[in-house]
């Protein structure tokens, strides 16, 4: 197995997970060619398998870094002898170069009516609604229903 120390940019590929021992953690890093004008333009990016053994690395990584957050990592890279088995990188040194814009979540919503919260689900039609106490008030069957079910339950109607 050929080894070297170098330092290298990318980008997080998936959210780091807790490594095998205490103040480890482990994630894979996408590192795209340098100089693309000098190279073929069907070249593929590098894969690498890191790893880090330094707990204050590993809290950030953790607790701080998210899937497309690009870092410069510093360490000892290892090329397998298998071409399809991604490099393995232990990370030294770690630096946030650029965080990813935050993520949106467009697809669950609560919204407030009163003493009322819906859910609206970009999924499903069905649309659950509770008292603001956390009370389960019923399930309407699309948006437009939701006033009838209110009306129902106000009145003592089914629940």
């Amino acid at each position: 197995m050929d080894t070297q120390h170098l330092a290298i940019d990318g980008y997080v590929d998936a959210i780091p997970a807790p490594g095998t021992g205490w103040g480890t953690a482990v994630f894979d890093l996408i590192h795209s060619p340098a100089d693309a004008d000098r190279i073929a333009p069907d070249t593929p990016d590098t894969v690498y398998a890191c790893t880090t053994g330094d707990p204050r690395i590993a809290d950030v990584l953790l607790h701080e870094i998210q899937p497309g957050d690009l870092l410069r990592l510093t360490g000892t890279v290892a090329q397998p002898e298998d071409p399809d088995t991604p490099a393995h990188f232990t990370v030294d040194a770690m630096e946030v170069l650029e965080a990813a814009p935050a993520p949106v979540l467009y697809d669950l919503v609560l919204e407030r009516y009163g003493i009322y919260v819906v859910v609206f689900n970009a999924d499903h039609d069905a649309v659950p609604v509770f008292t603001s106490s956390g009370r389960w008030v019923g399930e309407a069957s699309s948006p437009d229903a939701i006033g009838t079910l209110i009306d129902s339950f106000e009145n003592g109607g089914p629940r």
